[in-house]
């Protein structure tokens, strides 16, 4: 129910926590043991785990009616069907190649879970662009974390952890959320909402391709600073003496475009969507969002084999942040195609 009435606010308490514990694990996890650190995150997730379970039934404030996932699918197979048998094209005598799929059509579904599918179906797009947008805020915990071990975490004696470098990211959603949230409690209406969620996409996903511009750029820059031996989980190893700070300009482009995008994509599917849907809707934009960290994480580790095992040969990482530059550039131009529509 949070997430329908404010999305900002919801995802502004999840980055707050989110800050919180990346700072106390890091901490732990450097300063006390290494094990601890890891075993807080288990213990936390399994905790949770048992918590949902044993409040599932104050959750569910009402059982889902109408559409589900097997419907969506079932009038989308069902629609297909009648159009092989019938041996129409698509823009046959209907307005839409889903209205066969309606009783009147000879489809078996009724007329709102066909103009609800119709809804859902006009969104892929939006949901698709999830994998590749994904793929980007995955470098946070794998191509920037990577940068950030091969830099100088030395500030004036004190090791910095390198997942605290990951807070970074969340400020710019704890100062920008609640701005955001105003703008739309006070701002928009119906006529406006629309071209205010698409632009604030475009400008999160221009954010994003920004930063990989910066994380290549100061990966070049990185390479004329001379090399200092650094300890780091108690092996010795020889980084950079560029300190780990001059990273944040990534971090902090890669923070204003979770706090544009994320929060607008649930926006736009519980504005634009009816009730019966929404469910529907929310699994397919977690699925793309899904495949986008497994699309990240793959093509990371393609980078890890290319360099033969060692971070050290920095080529390669810039090379990686210059494909996913040219990725996100197109994802750009695409967007904004998707604009006047």
């Amino acid at each position: 129910m949070i997430v329908a009435i404010s999305p900002y606010r919801f995802h502004w308490l999840v980055n707050l926590s989110s800050a919180i514990v990346f700072i106390s694990i890091s901490y732990i996890q450097q300063s006390v043991a290494q094990n601890l650190g890891f075993l807080i995150p288990f213990v936390s997730i399994l905790m949770g785990l048992i918590t949902i379970h044993m409040a599932r039934s104050e959750m569910i404030y009402q059982p889902p009616k109408g559409n589900c996932l097997l419907t969506v699918c079932g009038i989308i197979i069902n629609a297909l069907k009648v159009c092989c048998v019938q041996c129409r094209y698509f823009s046959g005598n209907v307005a839409n190649w889903l209205d066969h799929a309606k009783e009147n059509y000879g489809g078996h579904y009724t007329e709102t879970q066909v103009e609800n599918t119709k809804l859902l179906i006009r969104l892929f797009p939006l949901f698709a662009f999830q994998i590749l947008y994904r793929s980007c805020v995955m470098q946070i915990p794998s191509g920037y974390n990577i940068q950030t071990m091969n830099s100088n975490l030395n500030l004036n004696g004190f090791l910095l952890p390198i997942a605290a470098m990951n807070v970074i990211s969340i400020l710019p959603f704890l100062i920008l959320a609640p701005l955001l949230e105003c703008v739309n409690a006070c701002l928009l209406n119906a006529k406006t909402s629309g071209w205010y969620s698409m632009i604030c996409i475009v400008v999160g996903n221009t954010s994003a391709t920004l930063s990989m511009v910066v994380a290549g750029c100061l990966e070049l820059r990185r390479k004329h600073f001379p090399l200092v031996e650094q300890m780091l989980s108690g092996k010795a190893l020889l980084v950079s003496s560029m300190p780990c700070l001059h990273l944040a300009p990534q971090y902090l482009l890669l923070g204003i475009a979770e706090t544009l995008v994320t929060p607008t994509c649930v926006f736009i599917t519980f504005r634009f969507l009816p009730g019966q849907i929404r469910g529907v809707a929310m699994q397919i934009l977690a699925f793309f969002n899904g495949t986008g960290c497994i699309m990240g994480a793959f093509l990371i580790q393609t980078t890890y084999i290319g360099s033969q095992g060692k971070w050290e040969n920095i080529q390669n990482l810039e090379r990686y942040f210059s494909v996913l530059f040219l990725i996100f550039h197109l994802l750009s131009l695409y967007l904004l195609l998707l604009l006047p529509g």
